[in-house]
Parts: C-alpha cells; sequence; structure tokens
C-alpha cells in the first residue's frame, strides 16, 4: 500500500516545514525502516537519529503522529489505525515531528544537552560511601533487587521530557527521566544518602512539585517506567518526614487529604484558606486569596455551603488501610 510520509523539516532557528514523502509499504514495516528508505531512496539530506532498531537505545524518539515514540518500536499498520482519518481515495498519512521541548538542530534531531544536564541534576549514581572498595561485593537480596526493575528499564530515550507539560512552562522543573532515576537512588539498597537525595528533590518546583500530573509521561513510555508514578512514590517518602508546615507544596497534599477524610471531599471554602492561609496563620496568605474570592463571589461561583458526600465513612476507611498496608511495607 502507498502511504503518504509528512516530515517536518526544519534547520536550527529557521521556520520549519513539512516534506512530503510517497511510499509503497507492509503494514508491518516499522517508522525507522520508512525513514531508511526515504533517505536513501529519496533525499538523502533528510537527518534523524537511529542506532540500536530494537528498542533499547532509545536514539530514534520522536514525534510521531503527534505524540512521542520510538520509531523502531511502531509500525505503520498499528499508526494508520488508530490515527488515519483520510477521506475516501486519498492516501493515508503518518506525520513525523522532532521531539518537543528540546532546540532543533535539523529535521528530527534534537540537542540533548539540557535534557542531560538535568539528570545529572538529580545525581543519579548510587554515593560515594556505597561505591568505597569493600572487603567484598555488596550483595543485594533478590527482594533487594527487584525494586531497581522497573525504573531500571529506563532508556533514556526522551519522549517523556518531550511530552512533560512542566517542562513547557517552568524550565528550572528537572523533568520525568531525571525525577524516575531519581527513585531508583531512593530504592537502591546500595546508596546511603537518602535523606540528602530527598531534601534535593523536595527542591520547590524545580524537584517532584514541578510536576503538573498530567500523565503524559507515563502515556508515552516505550519501556513502562511510568515516571509520575515513581515521582508520585518520592513525593509520599517526603511527607513522610515533613508536616503540614515545611511548605506550601506539602500542605497543598496534606490538606487535600484531611479535608476528604473528612467530608468524602474537598471542601472548597476550606482548601485555599488552609494551604494559602496556612491554617489562618500567614495574613498576607490569606489577604492574597481576596480579589480571587471577590470576583467568585459577584459570579456566583463561591461555595457558599458545603455537604459530605455519601459513603464519607467508607472513603475514610479507605485513606487509612492504603495508610496501613503503606507503613507495614
Amino acid at each position: 500500500m502507498q502511504v503518504l510520509f509528512k516530515v517536518l523539516r526544519q534547520k536550527s532557528n529557521h521556520t520549519p516545514h513539512f516534506q512530503s514523502y510517497t511510499l509503497e509499504v507492509e503494514s508491518g514495516n516499522t517508522i525507522l525502516e520508512c525513514l531508511n528508505r526515504i533517505k536513501w531512496e529519496q533525499d538523502g539530506t533528510l537527518a534523524f537519529r537511529k542506532n540500536c532498531r530494537n528498542t533499547i537505545c532509545g536514539s530514534c524518539s520522536m514525534r510521531i503522529n503527534g505524540r512521542s515514540a520510538l520509531a523502531c518500536k511502531e509500525n505503520v499498520g498499528s499508526e494508520l489505525q488508530q490515527f488515519s482519518h483520510t477521506q475516501s481515495g486519498e492516501l493515508p498519512e503518518i506525520t513525523i515531528a522532532p521531539l518537543g521541548n528540546l532546540p532543533v538542530v535539523k529535521d528530527l534531531v534534537v540537542d540533548m544537552s539540557k535534557f542531560w544536564q538535568k539528570l545529572e541534576a538529580v545525581e543519579p549514581y548510587v554515593s560515594t560511601q556505597a561505591r568505597d572498595i569493600p572487603e567484598r561485593e555488596f550483595l543485594q537480596t533478590p527482594e533487594e533487587r527487584s525494586r531497581l526493575d522497573q525504573t531500571g528499564n529506563c532508556i533514556m530515550c526522551g519522549a517523556c521530557y518531550s511530552e512533560c507539560n512542566a517542562v513547557m512552562v517552568n524550565d528550572s522543573f528537572v523533568g520525568p527521566h531525571a525525577l524516575a532515576k531519581a527513585q531508583r537512588m531512593v530504592v537502591d539498597s546500595r546508596d546511603t544518602e537518602l535523606e540528602a537525595r530527598l531534601e534535593l528533590y523536595n527542591q520547590d518546583t524545580q524537584g517532584v512539585w514541578g510536576c503538573t500530573r498530567c500523565y503524559f509521561c507515563n502515556a508515552v513510555c516505550p519501556m513502562e517506567v511510568a515516571p509520575m508514578d515513581q515521582i508520585g512514590r518520592i513525593k509520599q517518602e517526603i511527607l513522610d518526614r515533613k508536616d503540614a508546615q515545611a511548605s506550601r507544596a506539602i500542605r497543598h497534599r496534606k490538606v487535600l487529604v484531611e479535608l476528604v477524610k473528612q467530608g468524602g471531599w474537598i471542601d472548597e471554602r476550606k482548601f485555599g484558606l488552609l494551604v494559602v492561609g496556612n491554617y489562618w496563620r500567614d495574613l498576607l496568605g490569606l489577604l492574597s486569596l481576596v480579589p480571587l474570592g471577590l470576583t467568585m463571589f459577584s459570579r456566583g461561583k463561591f461555595p457558599v455551603s458545603f455537604e459530605s458526600s455519601e459513603g464519607t465513612e467508607e472513603v475514610r476507611s479507605l485513606i487509612e488501610s492504603v495508610k496501613a498496608v503503606k507503613s507495614n511495607q
């Protein structure tokens, strides 16, 4: 079958444009195989990265039909089945573009420097003390090693970073790839710097609190590392060690759980007052809510009453049960 490949082409600091290539392909052909044929048979100037061709190295990560994926993993048939909406008589189309949140060098090649710099910022290696040469090798039990399995699958392809909304609006946020590696260090039995690491990852919106919980990183990860889940686990480690006075981000989470336990869902009247106003301790914080409160009131958006949800006792019981399970792990 014939397929139209629309590739976003661009040189550094130039306006991007789509260039179309028509290929006769099989449904089982990978996107990378198609790109190779375009380069070899039609346009030798097309630039893209590749290496292993077997979902191991992560080099061929790019945006395929609007989401970040590995070109060596996705094939023509599945792409057309999921994303093609062409009219009768038109050639089916597949669009290919470079990763997001990173500057383009040429065509589908992006500059990964910032990606690697942010990874380095979380110190993704076992602490120096743990790496001192011992009398014998450092042994781990099968259970200790199994805690590293999921995060250890990360191939640093950049798909999660490309889709991250937090990175898009907050350049200081280290990114889901870095925090997934950070979680690997948190649970590594060989590391001796857990408390220092948690303080590092607790740095305002630069660390875990910068995550907007959009789930895009989980959705596109080709290795099922689930970066957002790993960020959540780091948050829980921090929350277990901090009280509500530590920071607004921590207070936000604790107040949310507290209000849900009380009424089955969030009492919006109290939420802002307790989080921003710090349980009535922060006068400036309380005053900062006044303009918003007046606007909501004038437009009939301010909740004047609160009714607990049905099954509040069950909700409270579930929260306590989850806490009990976590404390016993």
